[in-house]
């Protein structure tokens, strides 16, 4: 079975390399929206894929990290890189370009190691990412599914090679979440007292 969370965010970034000459030499920004779809073969013991209430924590953070944001390229000009990081609080660095299809993989692996190292504590079992869609305008979106994370050809994604800003970093609810996820620490999602047995 599978559920899906909608999350929004508004960013700026720039597209190197790409042929549309707004986009690879502009700064501009898009309103996005963030299909998050998660599947699991069973139900918690809420009868749940995962409640989505534990959807606004952890993920959510990293995800809304993107709001109100620069991101860039960080193989980008590093005078642009350095005006990116002078002139806006917030800003992201990513390892691959920041177009809408790099968002939907890096926000699904983002996601998937998220969910990798959270103890679960109310009988979930089996929950992973199934897509990310990422919604870069009205009319066109980008997909990903597990076999794009994977694939070299569209960029090797490791914990160790994205970078926030400071305000970025001190709006999640913890803003050691990054150096905990990169140290592979465990969160634990909230014990439940089942009111009902099953």
């Amino acid at each position: 079975m599978r559920i899906r969370k909608l999350f929004k965010f508004e960013n700026a970034h720039i597209v190197r390399n790409c042929s549309s000459d707004r986009c690879k030499y502009s700064i501009h920004g898009h309103s996005y929206q963030v299909e998050l779809i998660l599947q699991a073969n069973a139900l918690d013991n809420g009868q749940m894929v995962y409640d989505f209430g534990l959807l606004k924590g952890h993920i959510k953070d990293v995800i809304d990290s993107f709001d109100h944001a620069i991101t860039f390229w960080h193989k980008d000009d590093p005078e642009y890189i350095k005006a990116c990081q002078t002139f806006s609080a917030r800003w992201v660095s990513l390892p691959v370009s920041p177009s809408a299809e790099q968002f939907s993989r890096v926000i699904f692996f983002w996601a998937s190691e998220i969910l990798k190292q959270t103890v679960m504590q109310n009988g979930e079992a089996d929950i992973s990412v199934y897509s990310v869609i990422v919604h870069e305008t009205a009319t066109g979106y980008a997909q990903c599914f597990y076999e794009d994370i994977i694939n070299p050809q569209m960029g090797l994604l490791t914990l160790a090679d994205f970078e926030f800003s400071d305000d970025v970093k001190k709006e999640w609810g913890d803003p050691l979440l990054w150096d905990k996820l990169k140290n592979g620490e465990k969160f634990y999602n909230p014990k439940v007292d089942l009111q009902v047995k099953p």
